[in-house]
């Protein structure tokens, strides 16, 4: 993997990436030359139309990031793929319509954008048969070496079995540290030189995964296999890079302390971030300004009860704020105002509620707490007091999610399913931490993008 801005991207999607923005930057060119030979109009110098290519290849390229074409599923499943390519395709052209009306001077002729729809979307399929194999094959899988054999080790090994993994262990050496569950680990006594062997073995990494630390850290091997030019990296910063989360089992404070993350040093992101919040917040107010009152009274003559629902929720430094939603559940939902978890099709949720929640209409009039500055865009879920005091007793860090403003989306509403029990909050929180600790506005930008997958499919996360 590649580090961007603080977040990790594999080198097969990388690589992708750039040949799509190749291929469509062709597309468009080839769609231009068609229409240009059937009007018997000149072809002059490329570059003369350059800015209107490259908003084209942006435009769909945007797409394709926002719909999931560079997930997992899409680098294992070709029919996954060509699914997601004609929506992402689609939309793409919707934006690049979009443009040609705001900078037609910039822009493909609508002429030319049908030509070279057609276009990308013939070489972005090919592209995909002809290197499907090798996106899921050895060819970008990095190679590992295990030091340790024990439970932690195991996880490494069962993540090594997760489709789509990006790495592929070469090897587990046993070191004197504990009981031993994988039986094809190689014993450190056995081994007369280990970093030799390591490059030997081709690894290009090594992982500690050590039960006990104490008096079994091989510092000496460490150094040695370090001056190889082999990283050396601990568990916790594998786990991080390979799911995305930080992993509580394997965390400790001195780790979150010294590892590279929640810099105090981003002021400029930080103002950055809030004036996208405001300009944002207040345009879609402005926009939408219709739409919510439209719902609005549809909630009213839906049920019983206000159309706006209001809430108290726990925000930055733990500082209790309201947020604003068209209500979606019956007035009666809570029972002497117990807070109760929200459930998969939950049957408090009203008729009109179910598509209001399906379309994320309810969450229009949370702008208006945007704009405020008590939320952001993104960030993680804010919850209410009642969860927080009990999750805070069971889960470790909990209280360091709050060190951020919570937003309408987030890392942990686009990457985990639905769920509401203790162990969905324990993974969500992992989410949440590895926000907190990789923010950047690459990140964010990331996020809002793959909310358009959310919300075109959403039976994944939330």
């Amino acid at each position: 993997m590649i580090r961007v801005f603080k977040h990790y991207v594999p080198h097969a999607v990388l690589l992708l990436g750039v040949l799509d923005f190749i291929l469509l930057v062709c597309s468009a060119e080839a769609a231009w030359v068609i229409r240009a030979h059937e009007i018997d109009m000149h072809v002059d110098y490329v570059l003369n139309r350059l800015p209107a290519l490259l908003s084209f290849a942006v435009a769909v390229q945007i797409a394709l990031v926002a719909v999931g074409v560079y997930g997992n599923e899409a680098l294992q499943s070709l029919r996954f793929a060509v699914a997601r390519l004609l929506v992402a395709i689609a939309l793409g052209v919707i934006f690049h319509s979009v443009l040609y009306f705001l900078t037609p001077e910039l822009t493909l002729w609508r002429s030319n954008t049908l030509y070279a729809m057609i276009i990308a979307t013939f070489l972005l399929i090919l592209i995909r048969m002809l290197l499907g194999s090798m996106f899921d094959g050895a060819v970008f899988k990095r190679r590992i070496m295990v030091l340790g054999a024990g439970a932690r080790a195991d996880r490494i090994r069962r993540l090594e079995k997760r489709r789509g993994a990006g790495f592929l262990v070469v090897g587990y050496v046993g070191m004197r540290d504990g009981e031993h569950v994988i039986p094809e680990a190689i014993n450190r006594s056995a081994i007369y030189n280990l970093a030799d062997y390591v490059v030997r073995m081709g690894a290009s990494e090594v992982v500690l995964a050590l039960e006990e630390r104490r008096n079994a850290v091989p510092m000496s091997d460490l150094l040695r296999i370090k001056t190889t030019g082999v990283h050396v990296n601990d568990l916790s910063t594998f786990l991080e890079r390979e799911t995305g989360r930080i992993d509580l089992d394997s965390v400790n404070p001195s780790w979150l302390i010294f590892s590279d993350g929640f810099s105090s040093g981003r002021r400029l992101s930080s103002m950055s971030k809030r004036l996208f919040d405001v300009v944002v917040s207040a345009t879609l107010l402005l926009l939408t300004f219709p739409i919510i009152g439209f719902f609005a009274m549809l909630v009213k003559l839906d049920s019983k009860g206000p159309a706006l629902y209001r809430q108290q929720r726990v925000g930055l430094y733990g500082e209790e704020f309201q947020i604003i939603k068209l209500r979606t559940m019956r007035t009666d939902a809570e029972i002497d105002g117990n807070a109760v978890w929200a459930e998969k099709d939950d049957p408090r949720i009203t008729r009109l509620g179910y598509w209001l929640r399906k379309l994320r209409i309810d969450e229009l009039p949370q702008c208006w707490t945007v704009l405020k500055g008590d939320m952001s865009f993104v960030g993680p879920r804010p919850e209410r007091k009642q969860f927080i005091e009990g999750l805070e007793k069971e889960l470790r860090y909990y209280a360091e999610r709050h060190m951020v403003k919570p937003g309408i989306t987030g890392w942990a509403q686009i990457n985990y399913p639905y769920g509401a029990s203790l162990e969905d909050a324990r993974h969500k929180l992992e989410y949440d931490l590895y926000y907190a600790k990789n923010y950047t506005p690459f990140l964010d930008l990331l996020i809002l993008l793959q909310t358009v997958r959310v919300i075109l499919w959403p039976d994944g996360a939330r």
